[in-house]
């Protein structure tokens, strides 16, 4: 067997894989979660935070968006959720001598997970140019730094401002009307790397780009299809909505390369009852091959009509396009669809028989399905299933995209967004008498190319880790470090932060957990869950420094000093009080109206959705659009594997929160992927052997991720499966959805190359 290449930091150089098992969801959840909430916060911290979680007096769990019911559990937080809280409310701390005893070529070394584990920032500082390490700066300097660059730009859209998903609502709102009042609509954003597939279909189709379906709404339906999504690892609080919904007499189907160990076997830690019986929540595992789902929903669609099951009343009044699809459908084949997919007639069968019973069917997806070439035309086919069957606009069924980080869909509603709707800029120029730009800006894709090729010179990223998050690394990373300034709004490091311009910011920010205090006067903000909740987040703790900024007084700070005298926009009120954000929020945005008053109350309220309250479909068409675009499918040459990014069970997005992947029995190490055995034994590789992967694209380049360690796994034939972000390396910037422009990180054409012994 190969020797294993160093990487350089000891905790990657140390993998150890045991046994491949599944894990019981939720069995060891409970002491794992505490030991490592202790380890950051200590033990009173730690109660003090947690049982703050998710509550309606309390804050917003920053990881996920999964939405909390009426009636909260006293422990209303998942595993991975106390692990982003404990991260963020950790007593460790990151100060100017952290940095004076750090150079930034020395911390580029690190993992993303050492970098992590520093603590928070505690202080606001500066790279300069040509120095080799940050030093500590005032706000003062900070802001004048970022008014340099930006006033002293040809144009305004040579400026990028970037957002991450756990933003608040507040917040984002000031960052896009800032970005607009200075001139650009470059507001790329973390959708744009995830459900910018699902919004693209879901407009199209039905006229709203969100889900249709309420947490009520899972509990009531007969039929749960679960497609390209593991909620055991990325959303657990799902888990137990599932297991309601089966004890109310539900049927699930899981379809995924790999299986779950969430969705195979819950075990509830906060119900006693659950922690000692447990619940298989999947009836029916539909095992796909990477890149089938299209072809399953076609075929399925197919039968439905031809079992003459199809909901006529609802498609004769509520749809339109129905014969296009219905002659798409009837070419579906048998052959052709069992290839695509890796699946046996039986097991299709079963789901339609299933499919068939179901007077109420909600079909829920996450990434396996948004991020690949063909990615809308696949969600556009989910949609044509449940137009058929009448499940849209009906209690206990619809389309539920489930959003990954908290508030992602918030910020997108407030305006973030490269391509906004000219009703949307209307609003805002005669609120604020401003004249926003017309022309649509860059998404995240485009804007790595415009660094890339010099047509962007300023990055600021409001949160997130841009660098690890996006695709094609090293194009990346070289474009960001093409930047005149790159800055970044954080709580704690990651590896952008050691990816800079020519020069750089740091700018430390108040977290969810921390107590928000301006001009004498506590200060809550407000997010937006997966389903369209709206409601507050009032974090409890004393900041980690006093030399830290809010999220909103940051954003009003940069535009004072950037915009100047010529902006009438009252940029001291918005920091000093937030609910006059939520006043011009309310006067801005669809939905919002009286604002102040209706988030007040406890659990905040829901925000309006045509098709779901009044089966209205606000489309081109007036009705719901049935689709028939060509069925599309990944083709594999021989000797190669379709290899699909996924994150481990101790990882949220980019944050790792530690090196083992319990319900998949991977631990000490991230560097390893999932093959299965026959395609192993066909290919020469052993199980625990070292390889490199490689990718290959369509115009002939080739990429490659060193020293990844072979486990031998259940995954369907033909596909591997590996962590990002340190596969993002092999993602070509190119390789990206049609219409949606999302990176194509599910399906990557690979082969593996031993390294040499030594």
């Amino acid at each position: 067997m190969a020797t294993k290449p160093p990487t350089g930091d000891p905790v990657q150089d140390a993998p150890r894989i045991d046994a491949v098992q599944h894990a019981a969801a939720g069995l060891p959840a409970v002491a794992h979660t505490l030991r490592t909430a202790r380890q950051q916060m200590g033990v009173r911290r730690t109660a003090q935070t947690l049982l703050k979680v998710n509550q309606k007096d309390g804050f917003d769990c920053p990881g996920c968006a999964w939405p909390e019911g009426d009636k909260r559990h006293t422990a209303e937080f998942c595993e991975n959720g106390a692990k982003a809280v404990a991260e963020e409310a950790t007593l460790r701390r990151v100060t100017p001598d952290f940095f004076a005893a750090h150079p930034v070529a020395e911390l580029a070394t690190r993992s993303g997970y050492w970098l992590g584990q520093q603590g928070r920032i505690t202080q606001p500082v500066y790279l300069p140019d040509g120095a080799d390490r940050y030093e500590a700066v005032t706000w003062e300097r900070a802001f004048e730094i970022i008014a340099e660059e930006l006033t002293a730009l040809t144009t305004p859209d040579e400026a990028l401002f970037y957002t991450s998903g756990r933003t608040s609502n507040e917040a984002a709102f000031l960052l896009q009307l800032f970005a607009r009042e200075f001139g650009t609509n470059n507001l790329p954003d973390c959708s744009n790397m995830c459900h910018e597939s699902s919004g693209s279909a879901l407009t199209e189709t039905i006229g709203v780009g969100k889900g249709s379906v309420s947490l009520e709404d899972l509990h009531q339906a007969d039929l749960i299809i679960v497609a390209g999504q593991n909620p055991g690892t990325n959303h657990p609080r799902m888990l137990s909505a599932l297991e309601k919904a089966k004890a109310g007499g539900a049927r699930i189907i899981s379809v995924n390369p790999l299986p779950e160990a969430g969705l195979e076997r819950f075990k509830n830690p906060q119900t006693a009852r659950g922690m000692l019986k447990g619940a298989t929540l999947t009836d029916l595992f539909l095992q796909i091959r990477i890149g089938g789902d299209q072809a399953l929903f076609r075929l399925l669609n197919k039968l439905v009509i031809e079992a003459g099951a199809v909901d006529t009343a609802f498609v004769t009044e509520h749809t339109h396009g129905y014969d296009d699809l219905a002659e798409a459908a009837r070419a579906a084949d048998w052959d052709e669809t069992l290839a695509a997919t890796g699946l046996d007639r039986e097991s299709v069968e079963q789901a339609l028989a299933m499919i068939l019973a179901s007077e109420r069917t909600i079909v829920c997806w996450a990434m396996g399905l948004t991020q690949h070439k063909h990615s809308v035309p696949t969600i556009r086919e989910v949609v044509n299933l449940l137009l058929l069957r009448g499940s849209i606009g009906r209690p206990g069924a619809g389309v539920c995209p489930v959003r990954g980080h908290s508030n992602v869909q918030g910020d997108r509603t407030m305006g973030i967004f490269e391509r906004p709707a000219p009703a949307f800029l209307d609003a805002l120029d005669r609120e604020f008498g401003i004249t926003s730009p017309r022309h649509h800006g860059y998404d995240v894709v485009r804007s790595i190319q415009a660094l890339r090729d010099g047509d962007a010179k300023v990055f600021f990223a409001m949160g997130g880790n841009f660098v690890a998050a996006t695709p094609d690394t090293t194009v990346t990373e070289a474009a960001m470090r093409r930047a005149r300034l790159t800055v970044h709004v954080s709580t704690k490091l990651n590896r952008s932060h050691v990816v800079t311009g020519t020069r750089a910011l740091i700018l430390p920010t108040l977290g969810r957990t921390d107590k928000d205090v301006q001009a004498g006067k506590k200060q809550f903000v407000t997010v937006e869950d997966s389903m369209g909740m709206v409601h507050s987040s009032r974090g409890n703790l004393t900041p980690a420094s006093p030399h830290l900024l809010s999220e909103p007084a940051i954003v009003a700070r940069m535009a004072r000093a950037v915009l100047g005298a010529a902006s009438t926009t009252p940029w001291e009120d918005f920091e000093r009080d937030y609910a006059t954000i939520r006043d011009r929020i309310s006067r801005v945005v669809p939905g919002f109206e009286d604002f102040n008053d209706r988030v007040a109350r406890p659990g905040g309220f829901t925000l309006p959705h045509a098709p779901r309250d009044e089966r209205r479909f606000p489309t081109a068409t007036g009705k719901a659009n049935f689709t028939a675009a060509p069925v599309e499918h990944p083709e594999l040459p021989e000797g190669r594997l379709l290899l699909q990014t996924l994150r481990s069970h101790d990882q949220y997005n980019t944050t790792i929160y530690g090196l083992d992947d319990r319900y998949r029995g991977i631990k000490g190490g991230r560097r390893v992927v999932m093959v299965n055995p026959e395609d192993a034994h066909a290919l020469g590789l052993a199980d625990g052997a070292y390889t490199d992967i490689v990718s290959e694209w369509r115009d002939g380049t080739e990429r490659r991720a060193p020293g990844f360690r072979v486990v031998h796994y259940p995954t369907a034939r033909g596909c591997a499966a590996a962590y990002y972000p340190e596969t993002n390396v092999l993602v070509p910037l190119d390789a990206t959805a049609d219409t949606s422009n999302t990176p194509a990180s599910k399906s990557l054409v690979v082969r593996f190359e031993t390294p040499p012994l030594g």
